[in-house]
């Protein structure tokens, strides 16, 4: 078995073929590629702008063709329209995939932080759906390490509080060059009650807007947002009295569709034909039609634009800091995969030197049945010693020898040569269903999607 990752991504579709593979349900697709005969696990990673399907699977062209069915099936997509849009990575490269996906490198955003919290939510779905296993559990739960490791270790999660201080500065010049108010007179909407919503809001808390009110699908995550920055909490359904008041509006929620259409902003602004408004749209796929920049006094500014700033990517020594802790990350994983391979083996090597002992030292109790107790447990520690002395550097070596291309060829002579049962051992050590316990509610829930909706909130 190896892994196998097909997807498609803002990088590889158009955003409204995108949109139709996101709203297939995860559950389901997970299910349908693991009916395939040649899929032993599955786990899918669904956002706004990435749909992927990791596998363990024991033939690669074959899992491929069924994968892609199964997306093709689920989404409603037909596959000759996918297949020119899906991307596939095999073994090694499908990890490191996993790896940077996790990181938050290959996000529109590069270091944007909702990814990680997806990507753990996406594990604890698949777990409690019982589509992954051991394999999958153990990939997964080293590309989460290498995403806090990288997180914790550089900057490059600061990438995402640069699009939101990018977008600020940006309205505020729009809204300044058409004789609009300056922060501390001016009225701000945040729509949406994520991440990004609560970074937005932090960031004109800290700059000093004169009037700020979140509005949220969930009005009491709205008020809970409000509450630790003194301002005002509210639902959408206040959209339209909110528009026809505000300077700027930011739009950031996990909605599929749009908040705001031309017609709701060419109303709003009816009621205030003489005062500019600036609607800045962070959200993916987009929270407002693109309609609304042709409304007279309206400005637009969406994540598409701030994404080409400079001043809105992460640093590059960050970048590059988090490319090499990812092929660290990965090497190490694939020595301790190599390293769990060939554990049954081991175990079974040293089962055999453990019955070796054990006949030795009855065979000698036999012959020898005066000694005292002591003195037979100081033989049979001295004997157990020697026998693990002598089992240490071929243990150590094979397990070294595990990482070669050819590493199974060492185990499975080892295997011969001793007359190993292996095959009793690989069914206890190697489990189907792996369930990470530390995992709880609140982190397998996902790190700050919006609302309810786990697959699309910010820029993943």
């Amino acid at each position: 078995m190896t892994l196998l990752v097909v997807g498609s991504s803002h990088l590889s579709a158009p955003l409204d073929l995108l949109e139709a593979m996101a709203a297939a349900d995860p559950e389901a697709l997970a299910g349908e590629a693991l009916a395939s005969p040649h899929v032993a696990e599955t786990l899918v990673v669904s956002t706004c702008n990435r749909v992927e399907i990791y596998a363990e699977v024991d033939r690669f062209h074959a899992a491929v063709d069924d994968v892609t069915a199964a997306l093709a099936k689920t989404s409603g997509v037909p596959a000759a329209d996918l297949t020119p849009l899906i991307y596939v990575h095999y073994d090694e490269r499908a990890a490191q995939h996993m790896f940077e996906v996790t990181c938050g490198l290959n996000s529109m955003v590069v270091g944007e932080q909702q990814i990680l919290g997806q990507v753990r939510a996406a594990l604890a779905a698949s777990q409690d759906g019982g589509t992954a296993g051991r394999e999958l559990n153990e990939v997964t739960q080293a590309a989460l390490r290498v995403g806090k490791r990288i997180r914790s270790e550089t900057g490059l999660d600061r990438a995402g509080a640069s699009v939101v201080t990018v977008a600020y500065a940006d309205a505020f010049e729009q809204l300044a060059a058409r004789g609009g108010p300056q922060p501390s007179d001016a009225t701000m909407v945040v729509v949406g009650s994520g991440a990004l919503s609560g970074l937005a809001v932090a960031h004109a808390a800290r700059s000093g807007v004169a009037d700020l009110t979140i509005a949220g699908r969930t009005e009491s995550k709205a008020q809970r947002l409000a509450e630790l920055y003194d301002a005002r909490g509210t639902q959408l359904q206040e959209l339209p009295e909110l528009l026809a008041a505000a300077d700027v509006v930011v739009c950031c929620t996990g909605a599929v569709g749009t908040i705001l259409d031309r017609d709701q902003v060419a109303a709003a602004m009816q009621r205030r034909p003489d005062r500019p408004l600036v609607i800045v749209d962070l959200a993916l796929p987009h929270d407002t039609d693109p309609r609304i920049a042709a409304v007279p006094g309206v400005v637009r500014i969406d994540l598409a634009a701030l994404a080409d700033r400079p001043e809105a990517h992460a640093d590059h020594a960050d970048t590059v800091a988090a490319h090499e802790m990812v092929t660290q990350e990965l090497r190490d994983y694939f020595v301790a995969r190599a390293a769990r391979a060939v554990e049954p083996v081991l175990v079974s090597l040293r089962g055999r030197a453990t019955a070796v002992v054990d006949s030795e030292v009855n065979r000698l109790k036999e012959r020898m049945p005066r000694l005292s107790d002591s003195e037979w447990a100081l033989i049979e520690q001295s004997l157990r010693r020697t026998v693990n002395t002598l089992m240490h550097t071929p243990t150590v070596r094979i397990k070294e020898l595990a990482a070669d291309p050819d590493g199974q060829r060492y185990a499975d002579a080892l295997n011969s040569l001793f007359d190993l049962s292996v095959d009793l051992v690989q069914t206890v050590v190697t489990p189907r269903d792996v369930a990470d316990p530390s995992a709880s509610a609140a982190t397998q829930r996902g790190d700050g999607a919006d609302d309810a909706d786990h697959r699309k909130g910010g820029t993943p």
